[in-house]
C-alpha cells in the first residue's frame, strides 16, 4: 500500500513562501475547512476571515499555510513558521521539472527562461551546471525567497 507525501517547509513568512511556490508550480491555496469558495474568490482572503471567525489572534494568523496541486496528483506543500534562520545547505530539495524531454541548448534555453520567470517571483539564481552527456543533462540551482535551494531540471 502506497502512502501520500506532504512536503513541509520551515519559514519565517509562510504565506509569502507558499504564494511563491504556488506560482512556481501552478498550485492553489486550498479553501479553509468547511468553506466553499465562489469562482474567482481569493482563498487567502477566505483564510483571513476564517481565522478571525475562529478566534485566532492576528499575530498567529501567518503561522501556517499550504498549497495543493489543483489536479490532485502532486504532493501538498505545507509551510510552518519557525523563529530560527536557515543556516546550511538543504539536505532535501525539490527538483522543478521545467524542461522534460529537452536536451542540449534547447533544454538550457528553456531552463534559463524559467529561471528568469522565477527570479521575477523572488527566487535567486545560484549556479548553472552545463550538460555533460551521457549522465548530466544540465540544470540550474536556484533558491526560493527564504534561501531554500531547489533545482530547475
Amino acid at each position: 500500500m502506497s502512502r501520500q507525501v506532504q512536503i513541509t517547509f520551515d519559514a519565517h513568512d509562510p504565506r509569502a513562501l507558499s504564494t511563491f511556490w504556488r506560482d512556481v508550480l501552478g498550485y492553489v491555496h486550498p479553501a479553509p475547512p468547511g468553506v466553499q469558495l465562489a469562482e474567482g474568490a481569493d482563498p487567502l482572503a477566505a483564510w483571513d476571515g476564517f481565522l478571525e471567525r475562529i478566534g485566532v489572534p492576528p499575530e498567529h494568523r501567518n503561522a501556517r499555510s499550504a498549497v495543493e496541486d489543483p489536479a490532485g496528483q502532486g504532493p501538498r506543500l505545507f509551510f510552518q513558521q519557525v523563529p530560527e534562520e536557515k543556516v546550511t545547505k538543504n539536505r532535501v530539495h525539490l527538483d522543478v521539472r521545467a524542461a522534460p524531454g529537452l536536451q542540449g541548448e534547447e533544454r538550457m534555453a528553456a531552463l534559463e527562461a524559467e529561471a528568469d520567470r522565477l527570479v521575477a517571483l523572488g527566487a535567486k539564481r545560484l549556479q548553472r551546471h552545463e550538460p555533460a552527456p551521457p549522465l548530466e543533462a544540465g540544470h540550474l540551482i536556484m533558491a526560493d525567497p527564504e534561501g531554500n535551494e531547489f533545482c530547475l531540471d
